[in-house]
């Protein structure tokens, strides 16, 4: 799910700047109606295709097949098997600029138990052969659809952009690795490096009908680490025979809070969470073995290096104090499906929050919204490295009355991941792409 940040008082100075400047009016509704019509009259029926039949990560053959599909029909031209099953849909329309749209389109391995009539009673093999009941519990059924109804929308509207559009079906978020298999695919150099990159992700803990359009990182970095702690093994009723690596992880467990807690200044989010700590086989046996794994969280690259490095030194040293050897210290293993911040371009964030609240209307945010926590997600590596100006925005797809009713002691909002995870997909799609297309025309003017 979408965490945002508060902008900046100075963001937020410069933003009324361009409000100003803007010529602020009534919402516009052409648009809306247009988009409104094609949801009912195509979406709607689209939509619940995908959400009937969800595919995991890097499994997504007939939902990579229906997305290529629909893409070729709205006029675009379609490459398939982009980094394993990623879609590259191009459409070149005069002199101007590259903008390139991503929607990530796995699901989960989640038994739907949300009640909706349309449910997904999908079952398919995961990547061990296992038959697993998989679900869109994160909404990636209404960013494939609303890139479908995007398509649509800058067809009908060729007159009034130019350049060219990249519309990007990527595999595997949910395991962070298809953006970095379509990377590894040549995609910037087989289609060109885009001058704009955008994205959005639907949220269940924001309203339908409205938008977050976050500066900073609306999402964290994330790498996942392992730990293992050796030790020498012993019998339960003899410890000084041995080194026991229970104790030893114990305290590196312990001594990774401080690097969050006194390493990182307090107003720098960071994360280091110890999700699994395995050893031993009997009661009264010390084993020989402990193994840690890690979630680390940042939203820097400046603080990314000062946690892992934190990791290393605690854990070698921890060992070092439990008198183990030099040739039996803690290894720290980082894993490479690692993943950096996706930051927004504060300049273009600025510029597309001015538009969206010209084009949309005044309360099209949801101001209300706080970040919570430090999901992470892959769509900085498309940005990254090169720098490419992106902006990843949220839509909101609970309605304001499932809040109500949740605070007043009715049932909760579900979390994304949930097995109850539902949004309203009407106004989530039809919201979605009309920001989408505003934002992609505007872009799509620049020479």
């Amino acid at each position: 799910m979408l965490l945002t940040k508060r902008f900046k008082p100075q963001a937020w100075r410069l933003l009324t700047v361009l409000l100003l400047l803007a010529s602020p009016g009534q919402a516009e509704t052409g648009l809306s109606k247009a988009i409104a019509n094609d949801y009912h009259g195509h979406l709607a029926e689209l939509f619940r295709y995908f959400h009937q039949n969800p595919e995991l990560s890097m499994l997504e053959t007939r939902t990579a097949a229906r997305l290529a599909k629909e893409l070729r029909e709205a006029g675009f031209k379609v490459t398939e098997g982009v980094g394993n099953t990623g879609i590259v849909a191009m459409l070149e329309n005069g002199p101007g600029p590259l903008v390139m749209m991503r929607a990530d389109m796995d699901g989960l391995p989640v038994q739907e138990k949300s009640g909706l009539a349309y449910a997904s009673t999908a079952q398919q093999k995961d990547w061990d052969g296992k038959l697993v009941y998989t679900m869109h519990a994160c909404g990636h059924d209404v960013h494939i659809t609303s890139l479908v109804g995007t398509a649509r929308r800058m067809v009908a509207l060729k007159d009034q952009w130019s350049g060219t559009l990249m519309l990007i079906g990527q595999p595997a978020e949910e395991r962070v690795q298809g953006a970095a298999a379509m990377m590894a695919d040549g995609l910037w150099k087989r289609f060109g490096k885009p001058d704009y990159a955008l994205a959005f992700h639907v949220s269940s803990l924001i309203e339908a009908g409205k938008i977050i359009a976050p500066s900073g990182a609306p999402y964290s970095g994330a790498d996942t680490v392992d730990i293992i702690v050796h030790g020498v093994g012993a019998h339960g009723a003899h410890p000084h025979a041995g080194k026991d690596p229970v104790v030893i992880g114990a305290q590196i467990v312990l001594a990774l809070q401080t690097i969050v807690s006194r390493e990182i200044p307090p107003t720098e989010p960071a994360v280091i969470t110890v999700g699994s700590f395995h050893s031993g086989t009997k009661h009264n046996i010390i084993s020989d073995r402990a193994h840690l794994q890690l979630t680390v969280r940042s939203d820097s690259s400046e603080t990314r290096e000062k946690l892992l490095a934190g990791i290393k030194r605690v854990a070698v040293n921890v060992g070092r104090a439990a008198g183990l050897s030099e040739d039996k210290l803690p290894e720290v293993v980082v894993s490479d499906e690692s993943v950096p911040p996706t930051v927004n371009d504060e300049a273009l964030s600025l510029r597309l929050a001015a538009l969206w609240e010209n084009k949309m209307g005044a309360d099209i945010f949801d101001r209300n919204y706080r970040k919570l926590g430090m999901g992470a997600e892959d769509f900085g590596l498309f940005t990254t490295d090169p720098y490419i100006p992106s902006h990843y925005f949220a839509v909101g797809g609970t309605p304001a009355q499932d809040f109500v009713a949740a605070a007043n002691g009715g049932p909760p909002v579900p979390s994304h991941h949930s097995p109850l995870f539902k949004v309203s997909p009407e106004p989530a799609i039809t919201t979605g792409v009309e920001a989408t297309v505003h934002a992609l025309i505007e872009l799509l003017q620049d020479q």
